[in-house]
């Protein structure tokens, strides 16, 4: 009988959200811009509890918000 093979998978890709984000979906968005702006949308949270939660799912999948600073 052969042994186990024991492998750990590591995810090393982060996602990175830019802020703002779309406020509202619109009828020629992709499915990229539908999620950004949702994940957007999350991090606009008013519940503090809430975003919480939200941001340590964030970390646990490697998205991260960045804002947009200044042009």
């Amino acid at each position: 009988m052969g042994t186990a093979i024991e492998y750990q998978k590591l995810m090393t890709e982060i996602v990175y959200i830019n802020l703002p984000g779309p406020e509202e979906p619109a009828p020629a968005m992709t499915g990229g811009e539908l999620l950004h702006g949702f994940l957007a949308e999350l991090h606009r949270m008013p519940n503090l509890e809430s975003r919480e939660h939200i941001n340590g799912l964030c970390n646990k999948w490697n998205i991260r918000y960045r804002e947009n600073r200044g042009k």
